[in-house]
Parts: structure tokens; sequence; C-alpha cells
């Protein structure tokens, strides 16, 4: 069992968006980790402790996608993404939680994020989201350098990569910078 104060910790739920939910995952469907994500915000919600909700929308026409970005299978003729592919998923976001849109895989570089937080008093974050081993990672590894104590859920994770890719992170980069647990396994005191 993993203990996180409430008054000093948060939740962020990375890309549980239109777009990225309608990905093929593994090693487990979205479905299943906005399903968790959602009972984790719940959760979090019930103790008074902030819920971040975080997605990814590079602008018309990509104008703010950093160079060689990825997810080209989603991009149609034109250069540009669906309209609704960076709407986060119906019913997610609940009044209070706060919002952030990054152009980046991680939530920290380019938007206020580590000030939000900071002013919050938050220490410790609570990672989940869709793809592990790119916005869950990416952010994982700045708030670690950034000195917030990171608690990863590991149901609360899957990846649009190969299942190996997943894997790798849970097994060799997070235990290096986060604690890890399933939902089941987090107290929320």
């Amino acid at each position: 069992m993993i203990s996180v104060n409430a008054r000093t910790s948060a939740l962020v739920l990375i890309d549980l968006q239109s777009g990225i939910l309608s990905l093929p995952t593994r090693p487990r469907p979205a479905a299943e980790v906005l399903t968790t994500g959602r009972i984790l915000a719940e959760r979090f919600r019930a103790r008074g402790a902030p819920v971040v909700l975080v997605n990814v929308d590079f602008g018309p026409e990509r104008a703010y996608a950093p160079p060689g970005t990825t997810q080209q299978a989603s991009v149609r003729a034109g250069g540009s993404l669906p309209p609704e592919w960076s709407r986060l998923a119906d019913g997610l976001a609940a009044p209070g939680d706060i919002l952030i849109t990054k152009r980046q895989w991680g939530a920290f570089t380019g938007t206020g994020l580590d000030q939000t937080l900071r002013r919050l008093g938050v220490d410790t974050i609570v990672l989940g989201g869709i793809a592990t081993n790119f916005g869950v990672e990416s952010t994982a590894r700045h708030a670690w350098e950034l000195n917030y104590h990171v608690v990863v859920v590991e149901d609360a994770c899957t990846t649009t990569a190969p299942d190996d890719a997943h894997a790798l992170a849970f097994d060799h980069v997070f235990p290096r910078i986060a604690r890890i647990t399933q939902s089941d396994g987090l107290e929320i005191a």
C-alpha cells in the first residue's frame, strides 16, 4: 500500500482524450485506463485533492507541434488532426479540475503546471494516462527533476507502442524515479 497526503498530492492524468483513446493500446485497452482514471479522479476529489487533466493539442495544421512529432497515423490528408482529437474524454472533467494543454510529450514543458502545483502546495504527483512511454514517462522524468515525489499507477497506464515499451518503463525507468502501485494499492490520506 502506498499512501499519499491529500493536502500535498495531485492526480495528473495524461492524454485521456478522443484522438488517443481511439488508438489501439497495450497491455490493456484504453477504455480500461479511462475507467481507472475516472475512479482515481473521484477518489482524489472526494479527499479535496487536486485533479489535473492534461491533453495534447498541436493546433491547426499542427502549427504548435515540435519538430519530428509523432502520431503520423492520426494525421489527415492536409497535415492536420481531426478537430475532436484533443478533446478530453466525455465526463472526465469536473468543476474545480485543473486543465492543462501541452504541446510536447511531457506536461511540464511550456505549460504552467509546475507553478500551479507549487502554488497549491503540491509536492507529490500521482500519474496515469496514455501513453506510458511517451506522455506519462516524460512527465514523470520532468517531475522528478523538479523534485516532486512521483507515484505511477500501473493499471492507469497503457501505451500505443509495442508491449515491451510499457514493461520497459515500469521495469527499468519508473523504479529509479517513482513509486509504483496499482490503483487499489493507493491510499489518499
